[in-house]
């Protein structure tokens, strides 16, 4: 197939490039590089069946060109403001960045008759519940921005595939870690670590508990899914079974780089406005499809970990 993903060279984008390339697919990998890194995909730069697009999603009259030239068969929607806290100070980062992405590419599929859409959607939709938490759960009230822009992109996916005729797979991702991760509370503990090595400061009181999924697990997922579903929309948590927990994580941090750093916690039961201090989904619907993850909560951050420090060491 001809292939689109948005957001090709950030974090998870680039790994979903890697792995389409490796079945085979043409792929044209779009992204404005505002958090995505060219380094991320330059490997694949001699791959005939590779291009990258250095445009921005906002630019709808350059979108229709890149689709008028490309003909692609399926878009992966994986572009996104990805860092929820920032959107706090400026509501505008997730309106624009996840949602107006989103509606730019659904205009553009219709318009070019582009009938297949992936989409990179989130827990942050469910809001803030302790319950374990299926597809169909309700009511949906998300408390960050970015859980806001991703549901109402979920309604105007819905909408457009009821009038239009796509076909869609919305997959719902945790906390996702790993290789080419730029951003997120392992960066923010190793940096802080890096300043100040005797103490580390945790927003919160380190109770936060959660699942955090291996980036290739993730990415498996999203292409099993797509392969094994085939109705008009297809809906999905992706996730694993076990959480780990922000002090756990704090720990893990200062053992791997080998100090003995006290732990101090600004008190409350959430990092930041926006942020959801406990989730766990209910996984029987993708593992009934025949997926499981391969690495656990606890794996996926020690990884990502090592990932992070071997990267600032070289």
């Amino acid at each position: 197939m001809k292939i689109l993903v948005t957001g090709g060279a950030g974090f998870i984008g680039s790994h979903l490039v890697d792995y389409l390339l490796n079945e085979g697919h043409s792929v044209v990998a779009l992204d404005d590089l505002s958090l995505g890194r060219e380094n991320n995909i330059a490997h694949n730069f001699s791959n005939g069946r590779f291009k990258f697009i250095k445009e921005d999603l906002l630019n709808i009259e350059k979108l229709y060109q890149i689709f008028e030239d490309e003909n692609f068969d399926t878009v992966f929607h994986m572009a996104a403001n990805s860092d929820i806290a920032q959107s706090h100070s400026n509501p505008n980062i997730d309106y624009e960045r996840t949602f107006l992405t989103t509606y730019n590419t659904l205009l553009t599929m219709k318009k070019y008759c582009v009938k297949n859409l992936v989409f990179a959607s989130t827990s942050a939709i469910y809001g803030d519940t302790s319950e374990k938490i299926t597809e169909k759960y309700a009511p949906l009230f998300p408390v960050s921005h970015y859980g806001a822009a991703k549901l109402a992109s979920e309604a105007f996916i819905s909408s457009f595939a009821e009038n239009y005729g796509l076909k869609i797979w919305i997959t719902r991702f945790p906390n996702v870690v790993g290789e080419r991760a730029t951003h997120g509370v392992i960066f923010d503990f190793i940096n802080r670590l890096k300043e100040n090595p005797d103490k580390l400061i945790v927003l919160g009181n380190g109770m936060q508990y959660k699942p955090y999924l291996y980036v290739k697990d993730l990415v498996e997922a999203i292409l099993f899914i797509w392969k094994n579903t085939n109705e008009k929309i297809n809906f999905y948590n992706i996730g694993v079974e076990s959480r780990t927990r922000v002090k756990e994580i704090a720990q893990m941090v200062i053992d791997e780089m080998h100090l003995s750093s006290v732990i101090e916690y600004t008190g409350g039961d959430r990092g930041w406005i926006g942020d959801v201090p406990e989730f766990n989904y209910n996984l029987d619907k993708i593992h009934a499809l025949g997926w499981k993850a391969q690495t656990s909560s606890n794996e996926a951050v020690k990884k990502a970990i090592k990932y992070i420090l071997d990267s600032h060491n070289n």
